[in-house]
């Protein structure tokens, strides 16, 4: 890179220059600084947006059951147009609430859930 001979006289007006490049400079690194700590609380916060594609690929669901869900209103989704935007805390929130209970129900309990209209035991024969 070649630089030309500055005189005296272009002296003041090459500073104004350098001193206006400075200022954009810094005002590029704010602006740059303001993104990272947005970017930072809405990652300590987990309110991440994400597309279908990435909530499927999250949730390790197929594209169907994720639009089974979302018509059921199970999985919470706004919708912009066409497209579902969704955020990764709620589907967090979402996915453990879904939690069930493992263990097995004995007889009684199987018989105290059959409504009790009903005279009848159940069949236990599968």
């Amino acid at each position: 890179m070649e630089y030309e001979e500055l005189t005296f006289n272009e002296l003041p007006s090459a500073v104004t220059l350098l001193l206006q490049k400075v200022e954009d400079i810094e005002h590029l690194l704010h602006q740059l600084q303001g993104d990272i700590t947005k970017k930072k609380q809405a990652d300590e916060n987990g309110h991440i947006p994400m597309s279908l594609t990435e909530a499927c690929a999250f949730l390790k669901m197929k594209r169907s059951t994720m639009y089974y869900h979302l018509e059921n209103g199970n999985i919470p989704a706004t919708r912009k147009g066409k497209n579902y935007i969704l955020f990764k805390d709620e589907l967090v929130k979402w996915a453990e609430s879904g939690r069930t209970n493992n263990v097995p129900l004995t007889l009684s309990d199987r018989e105290e859930a059959v409504s009790p209209g009903v005279k009848r035991r159940l069949n236990l024969r599968y």
